[in-house]
């Protein structure tokens, strides 16, 4: 089965989670057998084409204003700002440009993920040609120009008008999808909501994340402060500035903190100025294997409606144990872990009557990890490769469609190649 995934981005940048999940699978797929192209973009002016891992790699220019994945968008002006996203809210030379992708390639399904740069006007341009077309959602790019409704420190309780306008064609145009995925239930129930993918199947498959659980030795020993981390991006979304408060409330001395992160210089700076705690250690950028071993607790403190945060799942893996926010899709996972507990996100009171519950049974949560080692099952390549090659034959089965074509691109071009509009 030719297989062509979209992704706005993809290696060697990467932002998020959303980057390494769709590596992780497309080369999972091609392992599996399967013919696999992923399309995404970069910042050079002409496609190009290359080979990585077993997956083929076509990468597009932007067809926007400006690059939008270096300078937080807020530093190009609110004018720039909107003319960029009312662009991506149908572009049109994005998806003719798209279009002969897939005229090119000619794939059995399309599967998309992050499309923010792309647009919705892809989906037209798969139906078009009858291809069946899988949506997996992994932000909430679709309802929010921000992608996370959240704005100004806080969540978005309902949606702005920007939103609502910039937006609006994704909601009619999601009716072209034949089946939905997201790696958490609440990012499919908040569009849904809204009136997103109509009478669209939809369920939930995780992220592939290379877990392989082993006994390990406390980061402390008995009697010794207990170790908290926090790892992510150093920003207010994150809840860096709840877990800070917290830690201030706690009674209790015998504790250390440890962050791993960047984030704005000047953010960064204003917090450790305001928290000087010799407890406190920033370390910035640190490999997580290395993080989860110095560590006896991590907190998953976000306070946006995060989907499901790869790290409470690679720390878990990992045998830590876990405080989490009851922001977006964090429960959904949460219970896995041997000993967790979930607090109200943005409230630094609850997080430090969690933590005060760590203390005070130390020696039993430095043996954090999983309750049943059976659940890594639920992460593993061979699992979430399964889960979406029967996503891919149903939707092509309820399209009613059997697309059977040369696997050779016409008159041997390549997308680099054939010329634009």
């Amino acid at each position: 089965m030719r297989v062509l995934i979209v992704n706005a981005l993809y290696t060697p940048y990467k932002i998020g989670g959303a980057e390494k999940s769709v590596q992780l699978l497309a080369e999972g797929l091609a392992r599996r057998g399967e013919a696999v192209t992923v399309v995404t973009l970069h910042e050079d002016a002409a496609p190009e084409e290359a080979d990585l891992n077993g997956v083929h790699l076509i990468r597009l220019p932007l067809d926007n204003r400006h690059w939008p994945y270096g300078a937080p968008d807020a530093d190009h002006g609110t004018g720039e700002r909107l003319l960029w996203h009312l662009r991506n809210s149908w572009n049109r030379a994005a998806a003719a440009r798209f279009g002969r992708v897939l005229d090119a390639v000619r794939p059995d399904v399309v599967h998309c993920n992050v499309i923010t740069g792309f647009s919705v006007a892809i989906w037209r341009e798969v139906r078009r040609r009858q291809i069946p077309l899988v949506q997996t959602l992994r932000d909430y790019g679709l309802i929010c120009c921000r992608s996370s409704l959240f704005k100004a420190g806080r969540n978005c309780q309902t949606r702005c008008g920007e939103c609502r306008v910039l937006t609006h064609p994704a909601r009619g145009a999601s009716r072209r999808v034949d089946q939905l995925v997201s790696n958490s239930n609440h990012v499919i129930a908040a569009h849904q909501a809204l009136g997103y993918f109509a009478g669209v199947p939809a369920r939930r498959i995780f992220n592939v994340v290379d877990l392989a659980e082993a006994p390990r030795q406390p980061a402390s020993p008995s009697g010794a402060p207990l170790v908290f981390g926090f790892i992510g991006r150093i920003e207010a979304e994150k809840g860096i500035e709840v877990v800070l408060a917290a830690f201030a409330r706690l009674a209790r001395a015998d504790w250390r903190l440890r962050i791993a992160g960047v984030g704005r210089p000047e953010y960064v700076a204003g917090l450790r100025a305001a928290y000087p705690d010799p407890r406190i250690v920033w370390l910035d950028f640190v490999t997580a294997g290395d993080f989860y071993r110095s560590i006896d607790v991590v907190l998953i403190a976000s306070i946006w409606a995060e989907p499901l945060p790869r790290t409470l799942i690679e720390a878990l893996g990992a045998g830590v144990a876990a405080i989490c926010s009851d922001a977006g899709g964090i429960p959904e996972i949460a219970d896995l872990g041997l000993h967790t507990i979930t607090y109200p996100a943005e409230d630094p009171v609850a997080l430090a009557e969690a933590m005060s519950r760590a203390l005070a049974e130390a020696d039993a949560w430095r043996k954090g990890g999983l309750k049943d080692p059976a659940a890594l099952a639920l992460f593993s390549e061979a699992a979430i490769v399964d889960a979406y090659r029967a996503v891919y034959a149903d939707a092509r089965a309820s399209a009613g469609r059997v697309h059977r074509v040369p696997l050779n691109r016409p008159s041997g071009q390549t997308i680099s190649e054939q010329s634009a509009d």
